[in-house]
């Protein structure tokens, strides 16, 4: 079974790739804001009731939903295989630190104040997972079908970040980098941030953006069985 990942997060990908699965990428065109902003009950950590998880989960199941509809039409991504079901993974990010969330920081402005407030301190990386099973409406391989979700699930993680003493310089440098304007938190523990991190409680791969034992469970629960999502045939 091939694996869509609804993201063009090269963190993500390349955590799969490491994983023995080349996931199918279709990034979805979900509007972010317009999607935490239709939450039952308001934001967290303004006035409202929703937690950390509940925004990360709504965010994921977003996108997971939205490519799934986009891959509904045949045609639609040429690498999808005709007549086979895959499993779609949509994913997001959040970093909550004192009492906020924080999502990609998108300015040097943002990136270089959040990373000042973070040093020695440490702060909870939360990623909602959401993960679909997406099958042909059809057995006949002599047409092109349409496509829809059999079953879905939907689940988050949390993992403590440990940052280090960064200098002021060091921050300067990093955020001229350029890297960590477009990632939740504004850092990366697998790239030019690592060496500022002092330690992660929890699961690694959820900081990078996917929780690979989540997701092996995920599937589980799906019922497809991980050793078939890689790329080698298995023994």
């Amino acid at each position: 079974m091939r694996l869509v990942l609804a993201s063009a997060s090269p963190a993500r990908r390349a955590t799969l790739i490491a994983a023995g699965i080349t996931p199918i990428v279709q990034v979805s065109t979900v509007d972010e804001d317009a999607v935490l902003a239709a939450l039952p009950d308001g934001r967290a950590f303004s006035g409202g009731t929703t937690n950390p998880a509940d925004e990360v989960a709504a965010l994921a199941a977003a996108k997971c939903a939205d490519v799934c509809k986009a891959l509904s039409t045949p045609g639609t991504n040429a690498e999808l295989p005709e007549g086979e079901a895959v499993l779609v993974v949509g994913c997001d990010s959040m970093l909550e630190i004192d009492g906020q969330m924080l999502g990609k920081p998108h300015t040097p402005d943002v990136a270089r104040e959040r990373i000042r407030a973070m040093r020695r301190t440490s702060a909870t990386l939360w990623t909602g997972h959401s993960a679909a099973i997406l099958a042909p409406t059809s057995s006949d391989d002599d047409q092109r079908h349409e496509r829809t979700i059999t079953a879905t699930v939907t689940c988050s993680a949390s993992t403590q970040v440990h940052f280090g003493d960064i200098s002021d310089a060091e921050i300067d440098a990093y955020v001229a980098t350029g890297e960590p304007l477009h990632v939740a938190g504004s850092f990366t523990v697998d790239g030019l941030g690592g060496p500022f991190i002092e330690g992660v409680t929890g699961d690694y791969h959820s900081v990078v953006g996917i929780s690979l034992p989540l997701l092996r469970s995920m599937a589980t629960e799906l019922g497809v069985f991980w050793p078939d999502l890689w790329d080698a045939p298995r023994p």
